[in-house]
Formats: structure tokens, C-alpha cells, sequence
């Protein structure tokens, strides 16, 4: 049964499940800090096809395959796959996704996709539309760079607020055998845009709508970050982070002893250049899956708040002068016995 909690809330009487998830990265990410909890890591950034964009596609199929096999599970046997990356007309997802024959629902939620998909992935097992469902994101550095900033070969100068967009990807699937790893809550962001228009502070302009989010969240469910053993946004970064600290205190909420984020959380922020931290939909995504998920099962978490952050701008809107607006998605995860 789904139920209304709040303005933005949606409670599950019964504990969505989450059977199978699997992790894809490249090289800098497999030599991060959690470089050997990924499932698959390929050293070749082309992934052994001839483009960028097709390797990112691959690293989608790559992802779901994971997933599927996982837990002896066929294409036919998911109802639906709700799927997103950066790239325009979100060519990653539907290339990387078309052999499987599976129904598409593709996104976009710019970096909070992988909270987008599985907040729809849950939904529609608990409301009795699907039997079972797949969330899927990805991003590839040299595709975003391309779409979004300079090309390579220019070898531009990145600010010190600037993120480095992970090549990575995961696949979470929803419904299913029974595992210790549920979703007991999701909850529907709104856009937050407080007029930063500099598209190289993507944490300053994503970290309002996470605080946007969270709060909400707390306050529909009448919880305190006391109640969780982990707060975890996606690619805030550390200006990002640091500020969002400084929002939900002056909301009343202070996060501060629980709170980690995956742009913090994937590279050494000294020995790998990253600035201030990665990004991009593959990096909540890939932290997600290669990380958070498997503690989750081993019961080293018992209630964890997944708040996958994006700035929903373009190249286009950033050319035009437009500001950068954010949101945030929020999943929690639950540990429960079998």
C-alpha cells in the first residue's frame, strides 16, 4: 500500500525490496577509495567502443547484465526499466538499453537521476503496476566535458569549485526475492534556484534543493537526523556539502555527525585532481550501488537517506545567462530481516 506522508513523502506499508544492484566504473574511479567494491571496472575510457558516447552506453548495458545475472533474472522478467544519463535525448540510456527489450521510461534528472529512477522504480512495484522494475543511471567524463564545457584537446583550466564528472554507472533492481535492503520512503524534490549562475559551482547550486529535500523529509515523517545512521547526498562535492551543512542547521536540522556525499566520497581529493569532488548521474550511482547497497545488506546500516542531487541547467540556458537551478530526490533504505 503507498501512502501520502506531508507534501511530498510517499510511505510503503510494505518495504519495497531491492533484489539485485550492480556497479560499473573506470580507471580513476577504480583507484579511489572504493575502487574495489565495484563489479566491473574497465581501464580503457572508450570501453572498447569507438566513441565516448558509446561507451557510456556500454557502461549502462554493462550495469543492468550485472544486475540481471546477479540474481538469475532474464529482460523478460523486468516490467520496466526507468533509466537517465547527461546526454542529450538521453542517448545513453536508450542505446545502451534498446537490445534488452525491456519497457523504457527514460529521465532526466541531471546528476539526481539514480534517486529519480529508483523513487519511480518503487512506486510502481508497491503500487501493484510492476512486479519488477529497473533503475538505471551513468555519466562519462569525456561526454560531459564534451556537451557541457570545453573539448580535450583544448585543455582548459578547471576552477577550484569545479567537479569531475565520474565514468561510472549502476543499476538497482526494485521488486523481487526478498533482501535484506528495502526502500521504506521516497520523496519528490521541487526546484530551488537561489540565482548562481556560474556553472563551474554546480555544489553551491544543487546544495539549497538537498536542504530543500531533506528537511521536508524530516518534517513529514516527524524524524531527526538522529534517526539515521547515515544522510548521504549525491555530488554536492565539498563546497556543496559544506554549505548544505550550513542550511538544514539553520533549518533547525543539524546533520553535521552522519552526513557524507558521493562526490566526497569516490576520489582522493588530493592525490586524483578532482577539485572540489566528483559528480555527474554515474556518481551517486556508482557510490550507491558499489557501497552503500551492500552495507545496507550486511545490516552495517539500518536507515539511510539516499538524496541524489542535479542542476538542471544546458549549455544552451548557460550561454543565455540563465541562472543554475537544483534538485534534490530523497530514498530511504532500510535494513530488514528476512
Amino acid at each position: 500500500m503507498i501512502k501520502q506522508i506531508g507534501r511530498a513523502t510517499i510511505g510503503f506499508e510494505s518495504a519495497v525490496p531491492i533484489c539485485s544492484f550492480a556497479s560499473v566504473a573506470g580507471k580513476k574511479e577504480a583507484e579511489g577509495p572504493l575502487g574495489a567494491n565495484f563489479d566491473y571496472v574497465d581501464t580503457d575510457p572508450f570501453f572498447g567502443e569507438k566513441t565516448w558516447e558509446k561507451a557510456e552506453s556500454t557502461i549502462q548495458k554493462q550495469a543492468v547484465q550485472l544486475a540481471l545475472e546477479k540474481e538469475n533474472l532474464t529482460p523478460e522478467q523486468i516490467n520496466c526499466v526507468f533509466a537517465g544519463d547527461l546526454l542529450n535525448q538521453c542517448i545513453a540510456s536508450s542505446f545502451g538499453l534498446r537490445d534488452f527489450g525491456i519497457p523504457l521510461l527514460g529521465l532526466y534528472g541531471a546528476c539526481s537521476t539514480m534517486a529519480e529512477s529508483l523513487c519511480l522504480a518503487s512506486i510502481f512495484v508497491a503500487g501493484g503496476a510492476a512486479k519488477c522494475c529497473a533503475a538505471v543511471a551513468s555519466s562519462h567524463f569525456c561526454t560531459a566535458e564534451r556537451q557541457f564545457r570545453l573539448p580535450l584537446a583544448y585543455g582548459g583550466q578547471r576552477t577550484p569549485t569545479a567537479q569531475w564528472t565520474a565514468t561510472a554507472g549502476g543499476c538497482v533492481i526494485v521488486g523481487g526475492a526478498p533482501k535484506h535492503c528495502n526502500v521504506r520512503h521516497v520523496s519528490i524534490g521541487k526546484i530551488v534556484d537561489l540565482g548562481i549562475t556560474d556553472a563551474n559551482k554546480m555544489g553551491a547550486a544543487m546544495a539549497p534543493a538537498a536542504a530543500s529535500t531533506m528537511c521536508q523529509f524530516l518534517q513529514d515523517t516527524s524524524t531527526t537526523a538522529r534517526d539515521y545512521d547515515l544522510i548521504l547526498t549525491g555530488d554536492l562535492g565539498y563546497v556543496g556539502s559544506d554549505l548544505l551543512l550550513e542550511l538544514t542547521k539553520g533549518e533547525g536540522y543539524n546533520i553535521s555527525a552522519v552526513h557524507n556525499d558521493c562526490g566526497k566520497m569516490l576520489y582522493y581529493r588530493k592525490g586524483q585532481d578532482v577539485h572540489s569532488g566528483g559528480s555527474g548521474c554515474g556518481c551517486s550511482a556508482g557510490v550507491l550501488t558499489s557501497t552503500i547497497l551492500p552495507a545496507v545488506n550486511r545490516g552495517q546500516y539500518h536507515n539511510v537517506l539516499f538524496v541524489a542531487t542535479g542542476a538542471l541547467l544546458s549549455p544552451t540556458s548557460t550561454a543565455q545567462g540563465e541562472s543554475v537551478p537544483g534538485i534534490a530526490h530523497l530514498v530511504h533504505l532500510q535494513y530488514k530481516e528476512k
